[in-house]
């Protein structure tokens, strides 16, 4: 059944029998089903929104473009990373506080397990995001690069507070390429493994 407008003009109902997404991270759902079954470039804003049940102009209160879509609540988690990095205290060995920064930044309830896998393919996989991604990555590392300069008295674009930025991103992506080889593979143990690495200086064995 439709819906009525203010002025008594019947109104056709935006989706029959779902309910509008109201939070960042189902309207994420909604664009990764949608990128994952119709395809990234054939997928428009217009689709996600109808999909959604919501109107074009409330999809761009939760994201400023549809390549945002399948990062989800990444500002919020990349918020909270740099609040608990600060929240350190200055005599934690530094690369144990970032070990438990990055895999606490990469901790996925299960329910969001499914969710995760998709995006992740998503992400590192179609070209037309990868160029996106680019971006979410740096403000990543700048995160980590800020915490690593104000840890070691330097700037944040000196060579050190950059080069572990990029390690430990590197880290972080080779784990999450393993863990999508595998439906059986655990993210968390992939992430310690190669963080571990980096602690020992790859001394393997």
């Amino acid at each position: 059944m439709g819906s009525t407008s203010t002025n008594g003009a019947a109104r056709p109902a935006t989706r029959l029998g779902r309910r509008p997404a109201t939070t960042a991270a189902e309207l994420s759902h909604v664009a990764i089903r949608l990128f994952r079954d119709r395809g990234y470039e054939a997928t428009t804003v217009d689709d996600i929104a109808a999909a959604a049940g919501i109107g074009r102009r409330t999809f761009f209160r939760y994201f400023p473009s549809k390549s945002d879509a399948p990062w989800g609540d990444f500002d919020r988690r990349l918020a909270q990373l740099r609040d608990f990095l600060r929240r350190q205290p200055p005599s934690a060995p530094l690369l144990d506080v970032l070990r438990t920064a990055v895999l606490e930044f990469n901790r996925v309830p299960p329910e969001e397990v499914h969710w995760h896998r998709e995006r992740m393919r998503l992400l590192l996989y179609v070209p037309a995001l990868q160029a996106h991604s680019i971006l979410r990555y740096a403000a990543w590392r700048d995160v980590i690069a800020e915490y690593v300069a104000d840890r070691l008295g330097l700037d944040r674009d000196d060579h050190p507070p950059q080069a572990l930025a990029w390690a430990l991103l590197g880290a972080a992506i080779s784990a999450y390429e393993q863990w999508l080889r595998r439906d059986d593979a655990d993210l968390a143990e992939l992430l310690d493994e190669g963080l571990r690495m980096l602690r020992t200086g790859f001394a393997l064995g």
